[in-house]
């Protein structure tokens, strides 16, 4: 378990670094930083004398080091557009998008699994054949139009819930949340119905197949022989075994939610981490960029990272695989 952790840890420091190495480039290969931080009115003496003291005359593989140890600690420097620390920004912005993200999440989960079981179970009616035909368009359509529509619907010819932006947040702290407040909740439906409908989709087609799979196998048989009560067989034997693959798409595609939050926080200019970094790309603020580059594969590998462990502790067959290979 040890051995197989350290592997694990190994391989996330080894992507992390290739993600840093890519961040660094863009301070090399996307303009200068110099002259996006000073005016036309500064005289090249001005402009030596920043670079200087930024440090952007050391050699590469210096500035490469300080560039990681600055990010292990959390600092990313100045934001050249904004004139503040790029930090700052991130954390100000980074609870609209995990609330977003892990609301999306839930809300995929709440129903993908019992639209998965059930499609499973009584895959020839007629409700199970609209809800494949649901999810077939959930996972065909892209995000912006999928948000756009329901704007239209529920916003423009309803009028039911708000189009743009979060909602009445509270402070608590450093975190601002808009889940204590009915302008908040509201502001959160249509955009976590966008970013969570492919999700969904996804977590139903694949319970489907894995309970259409595991219903066929040999121990489903024999706990029916054995006289075992219908929703027994199904829901304590299939459906916990068809669950497991299920953790790690789960998991998995929850660091794709924060990573591909950019395109639903745009639609709804929904205030987080993805719409600043999309402003940062429109304005080229290497620093935010780098930023967000670093903190999203972070949070992918470290959720890659934490799914591998599960998924090791709860399938046994991996553990035996593991310890037939050590043996041999």
């Amino acid at each position: 378990m040890l051995a197989f952790i350290l592997k694990r840890l190994l391989q996330s420091l080894l992507v992390m670094f290739f993600v840093a190495l890519i961040a660094f480039s863009m301070f090399q290969f996307v303009g200068d930083p110099v002259h996006q931080m000073v005016g036309i009115e500064t005289t090249l003496e001005e402009r030596e004398e920043l670079r200087e003291a930024l440090g952007l005359n050391d050699p590469i593989l210096v500035q490469f080091s300080r560039f990681v140890l600055d990010a292990v600690t959390f600092d990313f420097g100045i934001s050249y557009q904004h004139k503040k620390p790029v930090a700052d920004m991130i954390l100000s912005r980074m609870p609209a998008t995990l609330e977003l993200a892990i609301f999306s999440a839930l809300l995929a989960l709440a129903l993908g699994i019992p639209m998965g079981v059930y499609t499973g179970l009584r895959r020839n009616t007629l409700l199970a054949h609209v809800l494949m035909t649901v999810s077939l368009a959930g996972v065909s359509l892209p995000t912006f139009l999928i948000g756009i529509l329901l704007i239209f619907v529920f916003a423009v010819m309803l009028g039911w819930l708000p189009s743009f932006g979060r909602g009445e947040v509270i402070d608590l702290g450093w975190w601002s949340t808009g889940l204590l407040t009915v302008a908040g909740l509201k502001a959160l439906i249509l955009p976590s119905i966008t970013l969570g409908l492919f999700q969904m989709t996804l977590i139903m087609r694949l319970v489907r197949s894995e309970m259409l799979e595991v219903l066929r196998t040999d121990f489903i048989k024999f706990a029916r022989a054995r006289g075992l009560p219908e929703h027994v067989v199904n829901f304590r034997h299939a459906l916990k075994n068809a669950l497991i693959p299920v953790i790690t798409v789960t998991g998995l595609q929850l660091g794709s939610i924060i990573a591909f939050a950019i395109i639903t926080e745009t639609v709804f200019q929904w205030p987080g981490m993805g719409l600043l970094f999309l402003q940062s790309i429109q304005t080229v603020d290497i620093p935010i960029m780098s930023a967000y580059l670093i903190l999203i594969a972070f949070v992918v590998v470290a959720i890659n990272l934490v799914v591998d462990v599960l998924y090791y502790v709860i399938d046994p067959r991996l553990r035996a695989t593991r310890s037939a290979d050590s043996g041999a």
